[in-house]
């Protein structure tokens, strides 16, 4: 009896030992999740905050820290169905979309964009449109603790520790380095001359189509979507920040393995096509199969049986490839 008593209370031990070991895992992983979040956010909208800077005079650290404060670095559901990023309210001045939401009190009216970038942009026109926040602009542009204690006296938000909030953030992440001139420039130097139409001549035969998440060109080709990598790509940060698993991005664009990709290259969003926008390919020197199927939206291996080719074959530099 003694024997049995002993095994359930190890075992009731073992289970509790086991349970919290889980429990504070979990607890653990939360701040680095969290940090993983945020400086996602960094990347997919430090661009768009110094554009912005640039334009209204608010400093980036400042646009950054508020939405990921307001947004919960984009995973809050204001951020999630309406874009709104910074928690701004309806008023009596706007006569866009909505979307009711529990802030303050019940079923308040929150403003709802087609994208995060007009929110961006609209939360650029409410500060400076609004006469509570005129004295934030007599303030230097690196003066972010100055933005933030003025923001929180201003009553953008309800919270007593806002402005302490911002600044922990904006020190924690360095989002004042966004701050200093020519910070826009480094990063569009080191970000987007591969999908840059300007920098890359060859981009011109496509359609700009959109403006996607991280700023990222779009384009329109073979009525197909596509993107191209950047010199800090990689599958996964494509995969997450247009939501589509990368074994899909791998089916769609003929890949083996996510190594194959390299900066420079084109990735289509959906599923090529069986046939090419135009009736054949005249083959340039060093061009591959896989390139010249990208080149025009066309499945890698459509563009075999077209030209009754054995997978892996290397074509010559003139010959003609039927596409249609």
């Amino acid at each position: 009896m003694i024997l049995i008593q002993e095994q359930k209370m190890k075992k009731s031990y073992f289970c509790f030992f086991f349970f919290f070991i889980i429990i504070q895992g979990i607890l653990d992983a939360q701040p680095s999740d969290y940090q993983e979040r945020v400086n996602f956010y960094i990347r997919e909208y430090r661009e768009i905050a110094i554009q912005e800077m640039l334009m209204y005079r608010i400093p980036a650290s400042i646009t950054l820290a508020q939405g990921i404060h307001e947004s919960n670095a984009g995973q809050s559901s204001l951020a999630k169905y309406a874009n709104n990023h910074f928690g701004i309210k309806c008023h009596t001045d706007w006569f866009g979309k909505t979307l009711n939401h529990y802030d303050d009190a019940p079923n308040e009216c929150f403003r709802k964009y087609d994208s995060p970038m007009e929110s961006f942009r609209d939360h650029s026109y409410f500060l400076t449109q609004r006469t509570r926040y005129k004295g934030l602009f007599d303030l230097e542009i690196t003066d972010y603790k100055g933005w933030a204690k003025g923001l929180q006296a201003a009553g953008y938000a309800t919270n007593p520790k806002y402005a302490e909030s911002l600044i922990r953030t904006i020190e924690t992440f360095s989002l004042f380095q966004y701050d200093q001139p020519g910070s826009g420039q480094v990063i569009s130097d080191n970000v987007h001359d591969l999908d840059d139409p300007v920098a890359n001549p060859w981009l011109r035969q496509f359609t700009l189509y959109a403006i996607g998440p991280a700023n990222r060109n779009v384009f329109a080709n073979n009525e197909l979507q596509m993107t191209i990598v950047r010199r800090d790509d990689n599958l996964s940060a494509l995969s997450h920040e247009f939501r589509i698993s990368a074994k899909r991005l791998m089916r769609y664009n003929d890949l083996k393995s996510a190594a194959d990709l390299k900066p420079g290259d084109i990735v289509y969003l959906g599923p090529k096509r069986r046939k090419g926008a135009s009736p054949g390919h005249v083959v340039s020197s060093g061009e591959t199969l896989w390139q010249i199927s990208q080149l025009h939206g066309i499945k890698l291996k459509m563009l075999y049986q077209r030209n009754h080719l054995t997978e892996g074959a290397v074509p010559y530099p003139g010959a003609v490839l039927k596409l249609r």
